[in-house]
């Protein structure tokens, strides 16, 4: 069973030296948009340094060439996972593949975020699919463009898992606990939820850094989402 991903919602490298400072075994931490924009590529390295896996949340979607050239730089951060956004089309996500090539860096496409609703794919992309079919589709695109999987909701994984294989990874952000706010998340559900529908790793983000003993908190939902509890 794949660790549970801590999204870093920090603003600072002070912030996330307290936090892992906390921890006494190597983690797999998700470096976002907040954080690396205000840090650079000398917070991952510095992650790295510590022992963590780093999956560097960026998103990027843009024209082949220039997301190509953007994943040649980040493959020299040497992170274990980096993402774009699989509505770029087939071509910037093949492009996307070729800046890793030579890398163990696992490349994901962004499918639908997890804060968008049905409606809101409905009315604000002009989208008229079902969110599945949506998500269905971009996901067997990113699959046609050779990448390892995708992010996606938990209500997603098992129909992606039966139409791209089992080894085609689902990341699923939006993992709460039970009793945890699901703040600005639509799409969410429990680690023992996300176990049970076939996630490969979960993302969980504030359930853990917001909490008053974060290394108790991380134990608690590794040990639901591993199917012990």
């Amino acid at each position: 069973m794949n660790k549970p991903i801590i999204a870093l919602d920090f603003a600072s490298k002070n912030q996330v030296e307290e936090f892992l400072a906390q921890f006494s075994e190597p983690l797999f931490v998700k470096v976002g948009m907040e954080l690396y924009f205000q840090e650079g590529p000398e917070l991952v390295r510095f992650i790295k340094a510590q022992g963590h896996d780093v999956f560097l949340d960026l998103k990027l979607h843009d024209i082949p060439n220039t997301v190509e050239s953007a994943m040649r730089g980040l493959a020299k951060l040497d992170v274990d996972m980096v993402n774009v956004h699989a509505a770029g089309g087939l071509e910037m996500m093949k492009a996307a593949k070729r800046g890793l090539s030579g890398s163990n860096t696992k490349l994901i496409a962004v499918t639908q975020l997890t804060s968008t609703s049905e409606e809101d794919m409905h009315e604000d992309q002009l989208v008229y699919v079902s969110l599945e079919e949506s998500v269905l589709h971009y996901a067997k695109r990113a699959m046609q463009a050779g990448l390892d999987g995708v992010v996606c909701s938990v209500l997603e994984a098992g129909p992606i898992g039966e139409a791209c294989g089992q080894d085609f990874l689902r990341v699923t952000p939006g993992i709460r606990p039970a009793a945890v706010s699901v703040d600005d998340q639509k799409r969410v559900a429990t680690p023992a939820e996300a176990h049970a529908k076939g996630s490969s790793y979960i993302v969980v983000g504030r359930a853990i850094t917001k909490s008053e003993n974060p290394s108790e908190s991380y134990a608690q939902i590794a040990a639901e989402w591993g199917g012990q509890s």
